[in-house]
């Protein structure tokens, strides 16, 4: 039997469709186009994947290039980068300063070589990074290059360190002192700023650490300034659930704030209250575990809590600034006074604090102590420091990584607060208000 005719008005349509050999034909093609795009391309699509939704810069290898002559430092990006080499001393380093970058590097990675003892890197401020090299010996920064790679669209910045004597290093630090100043004052301007405040209590929680400075580093990467971060982010929203109580952060994100910075804000807040929250590590001690809580003193009430406070007041030169001195108020009598008082505050909410978290969490064998934090230096806010626990310690990381864990002892710790508050106004013929 024949087919039925088209009619006139299908034949155009139906002469256009291809036949069912043409269609497999064309199939097979597209699927070997595929491979081939994925076989000459995969660093482009891996590059593509990385994309940043905020714009920065996505940093994803880094590698350690050294001879007799040089040591190269290289960074496998998504797209092109410029950076400033900076160099300070005691101890010697080389700083580079950057925009944005956001840092998706291997935790394993190998962070020496050559003329390198170790690197790190991470935010600086909002929208600036910074790496800081550890020099295993004097070397200046020869160069900065940032190239493409036609292949895959890769771009490369490389950082490239020669060895200099001692006295040309000297000279490079003495070059560089005035541009580390002025980026650490402009960095201390950002963090400082503060919005409109109302009646209620005002506290600053303050995760330590970040961006540049990691703190403490467990085995397989966990460093302590995520975990703090978490921590005091949970920490706000228990505080505000209620709204009884007006709650600023020294910071958000993955960002780096001085010790001077963090004192700042929370002077500036005229802040009724400042947490710190850390989770350290005592690498000669690795059987100490247990959450605890200081309060700031000249004297520390151990040796162990002195070792820990000046491990933690290093916490600038991490970044590659230097110390910045906390103004106290020393030597004004009123400020003397209201500094006797302020320590009284901060030891009456360390003990609220122990006492509400012993039911919930795993107290250290001398919960309550005293050290000479620097953190903890302003005169007219009650501040204490709380180590959630040990990243040299097993037991104390799978705590301080759970989230069933983390709700417990903000709650915990938010009804702390409310005793002290409580407390403190009754005392005053106040108490917290609602908005």
């Amino acid at each position: 039997m024949r087919p039925a005719p088209i009619p006139y008005r299908d034949r155009e349509r139906h002469a256009s469709r291809p036949t069912a050999k043409l269609r497999l034909i064309a199939a097979v093609l597209a699927i070997v186009s595929c491979i081939l795009l994925l076989t000459l391309y995969p660093a482009r699509i891996a590059l593509a994947d990385e994309a940043d939704a905020s714009g920065s810069i996505v940093a994803i290898d880094v590698e350690i290039e050294a001879d007799a002559q040089e040591t190269r430092l290289v960074f496998k990006l998504n797209g092109p980068l410029e950076g400033r080499a900076l160099h300070t001393g005691s101890p010697e380093r080389v700083i580079i300063d950057l925009p944005r970058v956001n840092f998706q590097l291997p935790a394993d990675q190998a962070r020496t070589g050559g003329l390198i003892s170790h690197f790190r890197y991470g935010l600086f401020a909002r929208d600036r990074s910074r790496i800081v090299i550890d020099l295993a010996e004097p070397a200046l920064a020869g160069s900065l290059s940032s190239q493409a790679r036609e292949t895959d669209g890769a771009h490369f910045f490389t950082i490239t360190l020669r060895p200099v004597d001692p006295e040309g290093f000297a000279e490079a630090v003495a070059r560089d002192s005035q541009d580390l100043a002025e980026t650490a004052a402009r960095n201390g301007a950002v963090a400082a700023q503060i919005g409109e405040l109302d009646d209620r209590p005002v506290i600053v929680v303050d995760p330590g650490h970040g961006g540049v400075d990691p703190g403490a580093v467990a085995s397989g990467g966990v460093t302590e300034k995520e975990i703090v971060l978490a921590f005091g982010l949970r920490l706000r929203e228990r505080l505000e659930e209620k709204g009884r109580y007006q709650v600023i952060m020294t910071r958000e994100e993955d960002v780096f704030v001085s010790l001077a910075d963090r004192v700042r804000i929370a002077r500036e807040a005229q802040a009724d209250l400042f947490i710190s929250i850390h989770a350290d590590s005592i690498s000669s001690a690795p059987q100490v575990s247990g959450l605890t809580v200081y309060t700031g003193s000249e004297q520390a009430s151990d040796a162990e809590s002195a070792r820990l406070a000046e491990r933690e007041n290093r916490a600038d030169a991490a970044a590659g600034i230097e110390e910045e001195r906390i103004d106290t108020g020393v030597g004004d009598i009123l400020m003397d006074l209201t500094r006797r008082e302020t320590r009284g505050f901060s030891h009456g909410f360390a003990r609220y604090l122990v006492e509400e978290m012993e039911s919930v969490a795993r107290l250290n064998r001398n919960p309550l102590r005293q050290a000479g934090f620097r953190v903890l230096r302003a005169p007219d806010v009650p501040s204490v420091l709380v180590e959630l626990g040990y990243l040299s310690s097993r037991r104390d990381i799978d705590l301080l990584r759970s989230p069933e864990w983390r709700d417990k002892t903000t709650q915990s710790m938010a009804e702390a607060i409310g005793v002290y508050f409580t407390t403190r106004f009754a005392n005053r013929g106040l108490a917290p208000v609602s908005p």
